[in-house]
């Protein structure tokens, strides 16, 4: 083959993406300089606990069979299934109004956890804090899949609310990692992604929000899901769970 075509393909694989080395790849927990311009920033740095604290805590939790990082991400490890009992969820310092939030995660066969959303910690629970919620969980094996109305528990759902409508070919195996996206726009209109499919859409305050909210397990909460802002919270459900890639943009 000429020199000239050769060149020229690969001008044309590189412009396109068609060919991307390993080396060009982006590195786990970073942004691009395109993102950076956009406004995001990183809420994990795939090293340390900064920007996280324990719920209820001033500090970062540090106990047997909780949150460890390790291997660029962020892991709460098996402690028995058991709801906040060991490490506990963990919630971001800063609290957000309306955002564009994007997470990886990765389950382990029958794990259950969350990414919860407008956290206030107001309503002082024993167990697990109190907030919207993205559900992360193993639909197969877990028996909360099958519990709530109408697959309201599964995963990409918002939490005994309202279900994902997920295709099958959106969903990546146990084992491997997937991407959550939680869009809260200006307007209340809030929208679930996975895997880049929207799953689900509803605005916050809304009349049918609150109609759903009064047969829900949230109903003894006074305006649940009503804050003007709060914190984004991971929830430690007592199965290993894996996270990476938490990144934010304010709108």
């Amino acid at each position: 083959m000429k020199p000239a075509i050769v060149k020229t393909l690969l001008i044309l694989f590189f412009s396109t993406g068609l060919f991307l080395p390993q080396s060009f790849a982006q590195s786990q927990n970073t942004l691009t300089t395109q993102e950076k311009r956009e406004g995001w920033h990183l809420l994990f740095d795939g090293k340390t606990s900064k920007g996280w604290i324990g719920a209820n805590m001033t500090t970062f939790p540090d106990k047997p069979n909780g949150w460890i990082i390790k291997d660029n991400q962020i892991t709460i490890q098996n402690s028995g299934g058991e709801e906040a009992k060991n490490s506990g969820d963990i919630i971001t310092v800063d609290e957000y109004s309306t955002f564009d939030l994007k997470f990886d995660f990765k389950l382990s066969r029958g794990a259950n956890s969350g990414v919860k959303y407008f956290v206030t910690l107001n309503e002082n629970t024993n167990g697990s804090a109190i907030g919207l919620e993205y559900q992360v969980l193993d639909d197969e094996v877990h028996p909360d899949a099958k519990l709530g109305r109408n697959g309201n528990r599964t995963l990409a759902s918002l939490y005994d609310l309202i279900p994902s409508n997920k295709p099958t070919s959106s969903i990546h195996p146990i084992g491997e990692w997937n991407t959550g996206r939680i869009v809260v726009h200006p307007d209340n209109r809030v929208e679930h992604y996975l895997n880049g499919v929207k799953v689900l859409e509803y605005v916050r305050k809304s009349p049918e929000y609150r109609e759903l909210v009064k047969i829900s397990k949230y109903k003894i909460w006074k305006d649940f899901g009503e804050a003007d802002k709060g914190h984004i919270l991971l929830q430690d459900h007592g199965f290993e769970v894996n996270y990476r890639n938490i990144k934010i943009k304010t709108l």
